[in-house]
């Protein structure tokens, strides 16, 4: 059996989602980032501020080394861990690797006054999401699958993904 994999940009849903589908499969769940936070013994925003995103990145391809071993998990991914391309071939290695997609308006709304997203510390928000969204977009399309979770809820997002999953375990 392979891992589930969530990917897609910040405030997409993939830790929610991914705690349902979990459940509902009775597989593990984990976050990237939290797993990230347990390894530095700080919040990722702390991390940004002290030693900045390229360090980060280094303990996010070391936590997706890990968590790309396990079998039967549900792994909730940062929202730039696309950014490198190694990253994604070891997810897949042993998981489906779907991404989530929104539109920009609605990522603001999920983000809402959340100070935990260093990335977007920043006067305008928006045009940092929308640039963000454009830089990261050819790094996406190196998912299995894609889901606009824009107008779904919750349950509708977890219902696609476990569809996703399955016609992917049949190929």
């Amino acid at each position: 059996m392979k891992n589930i994999v969530l990917t897609g940009f910040m405030a997409t849903g993939k830790t929610t989602v991914g705690r349902k589908v979990a459940t509902t499969m009775s597989f593990g769940f984990i976050d990237t980032d939290k797993m990230i936070e347990k390894m530095a013994n700080m919040t990722v925003p702390d991390i940004f501020d002290k030693y900045g995103e390229e360090y980060f990145r280094k303990l996010e391809r070391a936590a997706v080394k890990k968590v790309a071993r396990l079998k039967n998990f549900v792994i909730a991914t940062g929202g730039g861990v696309v950014l490198n391309p190694s990253n994604i071939v070891q997810l897949r290695k042993n998981g489906v690797v779907i991404c989530f997609k929104a539109r920009p308006e609605i990522i603001l709304r999920n983000i809402g006054k959340n100070k935990e997203r260093p990335l977007l510390m920043v006067d305008n928000p928006e045009g940092k999401v929308k640039e963000l969204l454009k830089e990261r977009e050819p790094f996406y399309k190196f998912t299995d699958y894609t889901i606009d979770v824009s107008d779904m809820t919750i349950d509708e997002v977890a219902e696609e993904v476990i569809r996703a999953y399955i016609r992917f375990k049949r190929r």
